[in-house]
């Protein structure tokens, strides 16, 4: 797929709270869940449900994109594959957004925004054409117990130094004070899939942890959060990015 310079600057630098998506543990429909953390300030959802047919999972990214479209956002699509009934060079597509693991592939497919999971500084010094970066798990996480070792805000700021690209910090992330630790310790943002998906109430969830960010990071948000869920019946050149100051850290490991 080739996309022109002027179409790989459609999608803003990735920042704030990123939702990843996991339908077997949403709280009363994974529909119903992203629409409401979109209500609730966040802009960016990573769907994967990576199992499900791939004409379900079209139908799904459709559904999730035009409850981002309305607030701004962006769906991004764990994957190489972006989920486009349209032609993926054309003019009136959507952003293609990736997310990719690990394992490959590399170099990634050209897109509009492409991110890539790491975990070590290994797998950093793989990396080539890649927007940014999840650096998990930074604290022990219900979602997959007994991953890790965690680690924690002062491994995390080792390997945001070392990360040519904004870093997401990802895994266990449940509170605004594990929010404001990441921040502090360097990361562009959070990525959190349980706490948002199996939340009592993912719009005050969701409000709650956008607002620590904004707030750590300084300076508001992008997007003001609705008031209510809507209704839903090489490698890489120099480059800079927004994203906070880290801040000296404890010790993070003994």
């Amino acid at each position: 797929m080739a996309l022109g310079a002027e179409l790989s600057r459609r999608i803003p630098p990735i920042s704030g709270v990123v939702v990843l998506t996991d339908r077997r543990v949403a709280r009363g429909g994974l529909r119903r869940v992203v629409a409401a953390a979109v209500a609730g300030g966040v802009r960016w959802v990573v769907l994967r449900e990576k199992d499900l047919p791939r004409v379900e999972r079209l139908a799904l990214a459709a559904e999730l994109r035009s409850i981002l479209d309305e607030a701004g956002g962006t769906l991004i699509v764990a994957g190489p594959d972006p989920l486009l009934d349209a032609d993926p060079g054309g003019a009136d597509r959507p952003p293609v957004a990736l997310h990719l693991p690990a394992a490959g592939p590399y170099p990634p497919p050209a897109a509009d925004l492409v991110g890539r999971s790491c975990h070590d500084a290994a797998e950093l010094g793989r990396l080539t054409t890649e927007d940014y970066v999840t650096l998990s798990p930074v604290f022990p996480t219900r979602t997959k117990p007994g991953y890790g070792p965690p680690l924690l805000p002062g491994g995390l700021a080792e390997l945001i130094a070392q990360s040519p690209v904004p870093a997401l910090a990802l895994g266990g992330i449940e509170t605004p004070d594990q929010v404001r630790a990441c921040v502090q310790a360097g990361a562009a943002g959070v990525a959190v899939l349980g706490t948002i998906m199996r939340a009592e109430d993912p719009h005050q969830t969701a409000t709650t942890l956008t607002a620590a960010f904004h707030t750590t990071a300084g300076g508001p948000p992008h997007h003001a959060p609705l008031t209510s869920p809507p209704d839903t019946s090489g490698r890489h050149p120099t480059r800079t990015w927004l994203c906070p100051t880290p801040q000296p850290q404890p010790a993070a490991r003994t």
